[in-house]
């Protein structure tokens, strides 16, 4: 996994269009690669590229896509498009070993790095995550140039700012009280995730629970959220495949086990 020169930063042209080009060509090429797979058993990257450059903004949200002004740009949400293509294009029996062919080759480019990353697909296990955040460690400085857009169209955030909204809280469970730079504390992280025992989750998932409670003011049952007893008794009664879901620390994965909860404690 060679990384670009740090001046120069190319991504597939497809991202870059008006929102509905953007959508019909992540369309035409997720069923592409759906065609490819089945048969060469591998992806390969889109032939055309464009230079991202410094400065350039990055919409990775749709939530901050509502620009209504008639100039193209960088819509690398709209990514999440392959993935049904290729679900409708594969045999279901081979959609996970398709599912994880096609990972391991997004992570080989800065693009599929940022967007798994920023939008973590399922399963969100501890083993994942560290590989999605290594992908974009491996990244970081050609990734630095650009500015990224997630809750509004006028967010204009470094790399630093768009991973502190996302992951901070995690990498701080992960890692309490480690003073040093973000990508100091992303890259301790990743080893701590990659090589994580269940109870080593656990104890991260744990410490960060409190936190996503404190700050979501729908959550009904506070105390009983916080009580460190009760969350744990909840976390190891788990199935594997729901407990490997918040396992690596994910806030909306954690978060949406905790409204679960909630909701059964009652009204």
């Amino acid at each position: 996994m060679a990384t670009p020169p740090s001046w120069v930063l190319e991504f597939p042209a497809l991202f870059h269009d008006h929102k509905g080009a953007v959508l019909r060509k992540i369309k035409a090429q997720g069923q592409a690669w759906a065609r490819e797979y089945l048969k060469t058993g591998a992806f390969t990257p889109p032939r055309q590229t464009l230079q991202v450059v410094p400065g350039d903004v990055l919409v990775m949200h749709s939530g901050a896509d509502f620009d209504v002004s008639s100039q193209p740009r960088w819509r690398l949400h709209a990514f999440v498009g392959v993935f049904s293509c290729l679900n409708e294009g594969i045999p279901k029996e081979s959609r996970q070993r398709a599912r994880e062919a096609f990972e391991s080759f997004c992570l080989s480019t800065p693009w599929g790095a940022l967007y798994h990353a920023v939008s973590p697909p399922p399963l969100r296990s501890a083993e994942r995550m560290a590989k999605r955040l290594a992908s974009v460690l491996h990244f970081w400085d050609v990734l630095e140039g650009p500015r990224y857009a997630f809750w509004s169209a006028e967010q204009r955030s470094t790399l630093d700012e768009l991973v502190e909204n996302i992951h901070g809280k995690t990498l701080r469970a992960w890692c309490p009280g480690y003073p040093s730079s973000l990508r100091g504390l992303l890259e301790l992280t990743v080893g701590r995730m990659s090589r994580a025992t269940r109870e080593e989750c656990m104890e991260a998932v744990l410490r960060l629970m409190p936190v996503l409670v404190a700050e979501d003011p729908e959550f009904k049952h506070r105390e009983k959220l916080c009580d460190p007893h009760f969350l744990r008794e909840r976390l190891a009664a788990l199935a594997s495949d729901d407990f490997e879901e918040v396992s690596g620390g994910y806030t909306y994965a954690v978060t949406a086990r905790l409204a679960a909860w909630d909701r059964e404690l009652g009204p």
